[in-house]
């Protein structure tokens, strides 16, 4: 489905089509899920989250403005709604400190090995402050651009570029130089 395709489904719900919305939920239940969790941490309060930025979305549905992709303004409300329900109840985090270092990523990566270490940063991403947390999910794990991921989020490009940095800073440091 396009962009275009979404602007067009998101007409026919404004124009009285309630069902139509039932496309979009299809198109982007997937990606909205998977961002929740790499908020929440918990598959279940995941489900509940996107669930709630969905009803966020056809409550106001009508103020998406079409001059940027729907996934954008979509992908935008949901973050807040995560942020402030995340800080209402937050997530069980673990220190940095107390994540496991990395090996050598220089070194030839079995199956094995490869899933431990995305474990071990995945781990070490939720462990970063939340504004580095934020971006380096929506910038790496939803492989957004610099554009894209400012407008999630809401903030300036060279902001999200500084966030990205400092985070990659942050995880270097902790994962023992590995890249």
């Amino acid at each position: 489905m396009s962009h275009d395709e979404d602007r067009e489904i998101v007409r026919n719900v404004l124009a009285g089509d309630d069902d139509a919305f039932g496309r979009i939920v299809a198109r982007w239940q997937g990606p909205l899920v998977s961002l929740a969790y790499r908020f929440a941490r918990d598959s279940g309060r995941a489900e509940d989250l996107a669930q709630e930025a969905f009803l966020r979305a056809y409550r106001s549905l009508g103020s998406w403005r079409e001059d940027s992709a729907f996934s954008t303004w979509l992908f935008a409300l949901a973050m807040n709604l995560f942020r402030s329900e995340l800080r209402r109840i937050p997530p069980r985090t673990v220190s940095i400190e107390d994540v496991g270092e990395l090996r050598d990523g220089r070194s030839e990566i079995t199956g094995v090995d490869r899933s431990d270490r995305d474990r071990t940063v995945r781990a070490a991403v939720q462990a970063l402050p939340a504004k580095y947390r934020e971006t380096m999910i929506v910038f790496y794990f939803h492989r957004s651009d610099v554009a894209v991921t400012a407008k999630t989020l809401g903030i300036p490009e060279g902001t999200v570029k500084a966030r990205l940095h400092r985070g990659r800073e942050l995880l270097r440091r902790k994962l023992g130089g590995a890249r």
